[in-house]
């Protein structure tokens, strides 16, 4: 049924194949506000995606693991929890109902796979000196954009290519640019003009994406620091590195996270470490998997508005 699960499961979750190492298992059902993916290593032990991937697959390419969170052409938001041990993925609520984001011509949902970078932190209480804006409290943002639709929950070793600065509600939410090693393009990528000239009127789209994805939602148009301008790798690459450095504060307990949750069970020198026998507990306190939900026929529904 819905619910194989591989050798070696338990019974409870659908198992997903090792994807670069990591797994996934999946509890309740999809498009449900309990559902939600737990991650486990290559040795099938959960860990969470947040803390417990490293963020570099190849530090001396300047390659790094992105946890995709949303396949392209979907709309569901999904996204790492950060408030809730061992971060599994879930879909965002806003105001009760789950949210799916709404396609803006000429877009259908996200058209990327997006996702986010482990171990990184835009950390609310640090004013980011390039935009003048604190950070939005949760890990890095990653648009990747190879040709392959990606799975929820692939672990994807990724070349950073650029970034856009996106003022979201007063917020610094960098959006990285990025590419799937495994692209059969890939080595033809080395930074954000390589995009403009392999594929023209993408990165305009990404702009326009995110100025208007949440007017149909009655929201403000986004704004973006630098005029809207992408930056290249090497910023890229520094924005990212002062966000793992916030992350090892976060992890190390060097500064108050709030809410968001540190259960890891790798991160050396973390207070915030846990059991096996912990990780498994709060994995099996979750309901067991279920087919998903059917998505609301209104998510198709389609939004024209003229561009000021």
């Amino acid at each position: 049924g819905a619910c194989a699960v591989s050798p070696g499961g338990g019974g409870h979750g659908r198992v997903r194949g090792a994807m670069s190492g990591y797994g996934v298992e999946e509890r309740a059902g999809p498009h449900s506000p309990e559902y939600r993916l737990f991650f486990k290593d290559a040795a099938g032990r959960y860990i969470s995606p947040f803390h417990d991937i490293p963020i570099y697959a190849d530090a001396g390419k300047n390659v790094f693991n992105m946890v995709v969170e949303v396949p392209r052409w979907t709309n569901a938001k999904m996204e790492i929890s950060t408030k809730e041990p061992l971060n599994p993925i879930k879909q965002d609520v806003k105001k009760g109902k789950l949210r799916f984001v709404a396609n803006v011509f000429p877009h259908k949902g996200y058209i990327w796979n997006y996702g986010a970078i482990p171990q990184t932190w835009e950390d609310p209480g640090h004013k980011d000196e390039n935009t003048g804006c604190c950070g939005d409290n949760d890990p890095i943002d990653v648009c990747e954009i190879g040709s392959k639709v990606c799975s929820r929950g692939e672990v994807i070793k990724v070349k950073v290519l650029g970034t856009l600065a996106l003022i979201d509600e007063g917020e610094t939410d960098w959006k990285v640019i990025a590419i799937n090693v495994e692209d059969p393009e890939a080595d033809s990528y080395n930074d954000i003009e390589d995009v403009r000239r392999m594929k023209p009127g993408y990165l305009e789209a990404t702009v326009d994406w995110f100025r208007r994805y949440k007017v149909p939602d009655g929201k403000p148009e986004n704004q973006f620091a630098f005029n809207g301008e992408f930056k290249g790798k090497d910023f890229a690459v520094d924005v990212i590195k002062g966000t793992h450095e916030h992350w090892k504060a976060l992890i190390t307990k060097k500064t108050d996270g709030g809410e968001i949750n540190c259960t890891n069970l790798t991160v050396s020198g973390s207070p915030f470490c846990c059991s096996q026998d912990c990780a498994k507990a709060t994995v099996d306190a979750a309901p067991p998997c279920k087919a998903a939900n059917p998505i609301p026929p209104e998510v198709d529904k389609w939004f024209y508005y003229q561009k000021n």
